[in-house]
């Protein structure tokens, strides 16, 4: 080895140990944050307040440590990467140190523990943050890339059951005090923006190993009608075409017509369009609607089809004029300018013409 390349692997692996120190670090907070909520002890909570401070400071200067190496070495692409990504993942972490703070000063303000019958939860979501966040860490500081992708699993159903304690929360709004309900939606959506964080951390870690980048992400959207006879449908099969790559679409109505409109299948078929609802179909009850990012009213308040919104959930009302059979054309554009402004403002990219 020459004298370069050991000077270079000296500062990759101080990087290393300064990054392993700092997850540390960060580790230990998040876990005295928990362990403060659940026994509702402002001292421990103030201690982890106090001890951000360094870890703001062992951020800063990890930070500082990459750039130097860039300005020493000319790294190899295998390198590039992982120094690039340690940059990455210090931002993620010193967040999730700023998310423990929020919880810590959550906790003070609260000032006693969890009552029983809500301490479960709160004890699970915490648990489950943690165990995301130390997957993430080891993932990534030994190279695993196969263990962040099932991080990455992991944090994708942790999200999922966060969605339900948010719900229970919800419930709760008889049992609490209005100000100690604001505060425990902070903790629960720090808790969830840790997991949000680790993830990312588990992204890095496959970036840092094998080259390979975040997918796009894709989006699902539910449209809801009447019967699901017209609007549902075409919205469906507007967003199909000209959003595939970005979006899975769903339709439904609040009770099911006898067969979609006589009219539509030639009208779309004449635009290219394919439809992707054959026969209206009833909203299921029992249906996942934290599964969708978007659910879209065609006709109606979202209430009226819905009982609740999830807490992910963003729920939109677009007024659309009622048509006829022989206005479907001024419905289809006025459908696909709605839908090209929402994929657009969540995609960031444009549909198909």
């Amino acid at each position: 080895m020459s004298q370069y390349e050991a000077r270079l692997e000296k500062d990759l692996a101080h990087i290393r140990e300064k990054l392993a120190a700092l997850a540390t670090a960060v580790q230990t907070g998040l876990a005295d944050a928990g362990g403060g909520l659940l026994a509702g002890d402002a001292t421990r909570a103030y201690a982890v307040v106090l001890g951000d401070h360094p870890i703001n400071r062992a951020s800063r200067e990890l930070d500082r440590i990459c750039h130097g190496f860039f300005a020493v070495h000319l790294p190899g692409a295998g390198h590039l990467r992982f120094v690039s990504a340690v940059m990455r993942v210090n931002l993620e972490l010193e967040r999730i140190g700023d998310y423990a703070v929020n919880i810590c000063r959550e906790t003070v303000q609260i000032g006693h523990a969890p009552a029983e019958a809500f301490r479960p939860r709160i004890e699970h979501m915490v648990d489950a943050a943690r165990e995301v966040l130390s997957e993430a860490v080891a993932a990534f500081v030994s190279d695993d890339a196969e263990r962040a992708q099932r991080g990455i699993v992991m944090a994708n159903q942790v999200t999922r059951g966060f969605g339900e304690v948010f719900d229970a929360l919800a419930g709760e709004e008889g049992n609490l005090r209005v100000q100690e309900l604001f505060n425990y939606l902070v903790v629960f959506n720090s808790l969830d923006r840790v997991v949000d964080q680790s993830k990312n951390i588990c992204e890095e870690a496959v970036f840092a190993v094998t080259g390979q980048t975040k997918p796009p992400k894709s989006y699902r959207v539910l449209f809801l009608d009447e019967d699901n006879s017209l609007l549902g449908p075409m919205a469906q099969a507007i967003a199909a075409r000209n959003f595939s790559q970005c979006g899975e679409y769903d339709t439904a109505g609040k009770h099911a017509a006898t067969a979609i409109n006589d009219n539509l299948d030639r009208f779309v078929a004449e635009r290219g369009v394919e439809l992707k609802t054959l026969a209206p179909k009833a909203l299921d009850p029992t249906a996942e609607l934290a599964a969708y990012h978007v659910i879209v009213s065609l006709q109606g308040p979202v209430h009226t089809h819905v009982e609740a919104v999830p807490f992910h959930t963003i729920a939109l009302e677009w007024k659309i004029d009622d048509v006829s059979g022989d206005e479907l054309d001024n419905l289809y554009r006025t459908l696909a300018a709605q839908i090209d402004e929402l994929m657009t403002t969540l995609h960031g990219g444009e549909g198909e013409v």
